[in-house]
């Protein structure tokens, strides 16, 4: 399995990438638009955000998934039971968000969701039309006016040596969503499981955009684009010692839009989180 590594303002980029994506499930993006500066800020302002105590304030609502969640109410991956070993922050434009903060993580998700839209017509233009027939309605149509695309800012902690047996800083998932913009944490960790069942290393150089496929958009295209298995390993020696962060934005449709015959992006969301055990 090779995840390819694509120059953003290549001629044939959005080739390149795109097939990436049907062979992969995942594309990395190199000399791509999101500013590296902005990213390092966030990282390191959110770190201090998490080593405080305020983050308590904002504990996330059920009814509308904004705001912190601890390590005690982490997710637990599908078919797992350890929680994993993380805490995190839901930003939506319309949510809870610590003021300090908020200029930069606007600014962020205004940029990054301009990228996804992007990508996403990509991707949709690349489509054979023999799968492209069976999208409900255009792939670029169905994000229009969302209020469910998510922007996560990640925290795993540095271990302390008495974690479960078997449990990592995120176990084995696919994501939910249409795709899945993150760009390289500041620590390693990413893999992505091969079709031969081996897990592979993710290109994750500081600087680099790593986009995968998630369930919603292959459910939409039949399969065709795979929502790839990927996780989070711990680390060991001295990395095990550092948090690492990582600031992924998950890119939904409407809630309205009709994915297949089987579900409406609103009706998989919600089987999705209950099965997360972040929603009953």
């Amino acid at each position: 399995m090779q995840v390819r590594v694509v120059d953003y303002r290549a001629a044939d980029a959005a080739e390149q990438f795109t097939r990436s994506l049907h062979e992969t499930g995942f594309g990395v993006l190199v000399n791509h638009p999101i500013p590296q500066s902005l990213v390092e800020k966030i990282y390191a302002d959110w770190l201090k955000f998490f080593d405080g105590q305020d983050k308590h304030l904002f504990a996330f609502s059920k009814e509308t998934q904004d705001g912190y969640f601890s390590t005690e109410i982490s997710e637990t991956a599908k078919g797992f039971t350890q929680k994993d070993i993380k805490e995190y922050f839901h930003i939506y434009p319309w949510g809870r968000i610590p003021a300090p903060l908020k200029d930069d993580a606007m600014r962020y998700y205004g940029i990054a969701n301009t990228l996804a839209a992007e990508l996403l017509s990509w991707v949709e233009a690349h489509t054979p039309a023999e799968i492209a027939r069976g999208y409900r309605e255009p792939l670029s149509r169905m994000i229009q006016d969302s209020r469910q695309t998510l922007l996560r800012v990640l925290r795993y902690p540095p271990l302390t040596g008495q974690e479960p047996a078997g449990s990592l800083r995120a176990a084995p998932h696919g994501d939910i969503n249409l795709l899945t913009i993150l760009p390289a944490a500041n620590e390693p960790g990413l893999q992505v499981q091969g079709k031969d069942g081996q897990w592979v290393d993710v290109p994750c150089d500081f600087g680099m955009l790593i986009i995968n496929i998630g369930d919603m958009l292959q459910e939409a295209s039949q399969g065709y684009y795979p929502s790839t298995i990927h996780r989070v390993v711990n680390p060991s020696g001295e990395g095990a010692k550092k948090s690492r962060v990582s600031l992924p934005l998950f890119l939904h449709p409407r809630n309205d839009v009709v994915l297949s015959d089987r579900y409406t992006a609103h009706s998989y969301l919600e089987e999705r989180l209950r099965e997360l055990g972040v929603k009953t």
